[in-house]
């Protein structure tokens, strides 16, 4: 019908007056018709179809690209959502999982603590271990004491020497103000600088001991204490799954109960390793630090009781020669405030 239409339509005459217009065309309705018929029943562009087969083939195997779009859109869309789904189900089970666990430790723990305190239950004991413990905690105790006098005798002598400092100025300008007794204060004034001089090198010395004691037991020896803390818990635990495996071995012996037991038995394996595991971590760090206690004290001792003899025997070259001896250097004055290097 559309090649009748178009011959049609080439084959009209057309007719041209003398200055070249063009007359008007002769009223055709049925061609008007037929163009309408065309544009109306056209190929549409939003259903171009997918042919399978060669030209002129049967129509059984066109497939609208419109429905191949639409397939394509709604099977990405529900994979990606499917999968979003999937892993927020697995994180949300595996937290599940985690709380249920640490619900089920805290019971067992809270019961086990609860028949040791109340004389109902057995505990596991290394009576020598215990005692090495009990040791370090009472020699942390009296550490800690030493610590604290030492820092107030550093707070007193500092106190000490800066009232020597301003006593020997005042001492210095006296001598300028009072010709009758320039020599007087004069010798006092350099008696109070050189006692503020040997002071502050005494200081230095102080401050040493203190911050190698303070290193000893906020920091090495408490560090050795939180492994001895994880010991404990772990001991607590263990005592607690060996509790609950003997409770179940008294049990019924059927398939539920052998499941259970054998469960049990794995837990109860798992916390003995880990137990064991603590425990000779604790005795290795026992004798360590026992050996590095002594090293550092023995040190710490000399340097103390040096620096105290010579500064109040009045002799300045022995206590600088400590200072060396122990490879103390002193702040100059004024560099009481550490720098913004030394702070990082």
């Amino acid at each position: 019908m559309t090649d009748s239409i178009m011959s049609k339509a080439a084959t009209m005459e057309i007719p041209i007056n003398s200055n070249g217009d063009t007359g008007t065309l002769p009223e055709d309705d049925s061609l008007e018709q037929d163009l309408q018929q065309v544009m109306v029943s056209g190929p549409n562009l939003n259903e171009t179809s997918i042919v399978s087969g060669g030209y002129g083939g049967t129509a059984e195997g066109i497939i609208p690209t419109s429905s191949i779009k639409g397939s394509n859109m709604h099977h990405s869309s529900s994979s990606s959502s499917g999968m979003a789904e999937e892993t927020t189900r697995g994180v949300a089970v595996e937290k599940l999982e985690n709380m249920k666990k640490w619900s089920l430790n805290t019971y067992k723990c809270t019961k086990q603590m609860i028949s040791e305190r109340f004389g109902r239950g057995s505990r596991t004991v290394d009576l020598e271990l215990e005692a090495q413990i009990e040791v370090l905690r009472d020699t942390k105790r009296k550490y800690e004491n030493v610590l604290r006098l030492a820092r107030a005798l550093t707070n007193h002598f500092y106190n000490m020497v800066q009232t020597q400092h301003a006593l020997g100025d005042t001492f210095a300008d006296l001598s300028q103000k009072s010709p009758e007794l320039r020599d007087e204060f004069g010798y006092n004034a350099e008696t109070q600088k050189l006692l503020c001089k040997n002071g502050e090198t005494l200081l230095g010395a102080i401050n040493f001991f203190v911050s190698s004691i303070n290193t000893l037991v906020n920091k090495t020896m408490e560090d050795t204490l939180m492994t001895i803390k994880m010991y404990e818990n772990a001991r607590l635990e263990f005592d607690a799954y060996r509790s609950d495996l003997e409770e179940l071995s008294l049990g019924p012996r059927d398939a539920v109960g052998m499941a259970r037991i054998e469960a049990a038995q794995q837990q109860y394996q798992a916390q003995k390793d880990k137990y064991e595991r603590l425990r000779s971590d604790v005795t290795i760090k026992l004798k360590f630090l026992e050996e590095n206690k002594v090293k550092v004290m023995h040190k710490q001792l000399l340097l103390f009781h040096n620096a105290i003899s010579a500064y109040f025997a009045g002799n300045q070259q022995q206590l600088e020669q400590t200072l060396k001896q122990f490879n103390i250097k002193l702040r100059p004055p004024g560099a009481d405030k550490p720098s913004w290097l030394e702070e990082q």
